[in-house]
């Protein structure tokens, strides 16, 4: 036959709480205390996991000279795998002529490093994030400036952006290079890692 055991609250010999249960909320041991899970914690019958569950990094792998105004990159794009033993977590990004979709919900750290050169003075070149809500239009996240000087010049800049991506058929991340100037160029290698993409989630939206 069995037993049922009704308590609000469970002890130990010296009357510390061990188990306390009250207006629906359940607390186990009290502060100082380390509590000690043997098994596997679930959470409404699945695993809980702990820590970041995916990372992934894009590299240009081929470089390109930037006209004026907007220049998408649209192409030469592929996850790391050159380098010295680069890492992987979970299910990556998807790319599509520029486009990357992810994986999951989730909150997410973006980093867009950017690496440059000239041969002539350019004004500027501004590097984006952009984003788009609803899979069409994109709006710019976070941009950075890069600036030129007569004489071949490199520069490089990194921005980052944190999106909350509710739904993985509509937010998307694009990135775009705006020049102004003449003989400027967006690094890219098949065998460094110049000009890249790093994506992480951090954890649930």
């Amino acid at each position: 036959m069995a037993s049922i055991l009704k308590v609000d609250t469970i002890q130990d010999q010296s009357g510390n709480n061990i188990i306390n249960e009250n207006a629906d909320t359940i607390t186990i041991g009290a502060s100082g205390d380390t509590i000690n899970v043997v098994g596997t914690l679930q959470n409404n019958g699945a695993a809980l996991i702990s820590g970041i569950t995916m990372v992934d990094q894009f590299a240009l792998t081929s470089t390109f000279s930037l006209s004026n105004g907007a220049n998408q990159i649209t192409a030469n794009l592929a996850r790391v795998n050159n380098g010295e033993n680069p890492g992987f977590i979970g299910t990556g990004m998807t790319e599509s002529s520029g486009v990357f979709t992810f994986p999951s919900t989730g909150i997410y750290l973006i980093t867009f490093n950017a690496y440059t050169n000239s041969s002539g003075a350019a004004l500027y070149n501004t590097r984006h994030i952009t984003v788009t809500l609803n899979n069409s239009s994109f709006a710019t996240a976070a941009e950075s400036d890069g600036n030129f000087y007569t004489g071949t010049s490199y520069d490089g800049s990194s921005l980052q952006y944190i999106l909350d991506v509710t739904d993985t058929a509509n937010v998307k991340v694009q990135f775009r290079i705006d020049g102004n100037g003449t003989n400027t160029q967006l690094i890219g290698s098949s065998s460094l890692n110049d000009t890249n993409f790093t994506f992480i989630r951090l954890g649930d939206t």
